[in-house]
């Protein structure tokens, strides 16, 4: 008798050309706070994870300008799939002096929809943001990213995006210490 191997249904691989971003708005708050307060996003954004007025009280300083933050939803296929933010780095003495890179900005991303975690977006994401956000400003010479040292995921992703270790600090009130990683314009240019 034949042995009958049940097939798995394979989910097919996002295609990574149909991401976009879109400048974040008060409306898109339920969302965010939703994704705060899973488990995979809560574990690295901590600092952030709270009551929806919490949340929604940061966020919309950055929508409204109020923080030299810039908010976007990363979008696949029209879908919002996570948050991406930058921001100059000089805007923050003491974590410009930190970091000690000048003409820089920094980012900060997550997915936050769990079906599409570990299916190599990461690193696309962040080259279509650099590409499109933060190298557009032309006197950007330089882009950081600060993951917490056992955050082995996004360290793989950065590195496949282009971006290289460069040293760790310790932010005073953080917990963790960051894992800093650049990208020269030059890099990203050649890369």
């Amino acid at each position: 008798m034949p042995l009958r191997v049940k097939a798995v249904e394979q989910k097919p691989v996002p295609d990574p050309k149909k991401i976009t971003f879109q400048r974040l708005k008060t409306l898109d708050l339920t969302l965010i706070h939703r994704w705060l307060n899973t488990p995979h996003v809560a574990r690295w954004w901590y600092d952030d994870v709270g009551p929806y007025e919490e949340v929604a009280e940061k966020y919309v300083s950055y929508i409204e300008g109020e923080q030299p933050v810039d908010p976007y939803l990363i979008l696949h296929d029209n879908r919002p799939i996570g948050y991406i933010q930058t921001g100059r780095i000089s805007h923050d003495e003491e974590y410009d002096r930190l970091v000690g890179t000048e003409d820089s900005a920094g980012v900060d991303l997550f997915i936050g929809e769990e079906d599409l975690l570990y299916k190599g977006l990461g690193a696309y994401i962040l080259q279509c943001f650099l590409k499109e956000i933060v190298f557009a400003e032309e006197d950007i010479k330089v882009c950081v990213i600060g993951p917490e040292p056992e955050n082995r995921v996004a360290i793989r992703a950065y590195e496949k995006a282009g971006f290289r270790y460069f040293k760790t600090i310790q932010v005073p009130g953080e917990r963790q210490p960051e894992h800093l990683m650049m990208l020269t314009r030059e890099e990203f240019l050649e890369g």
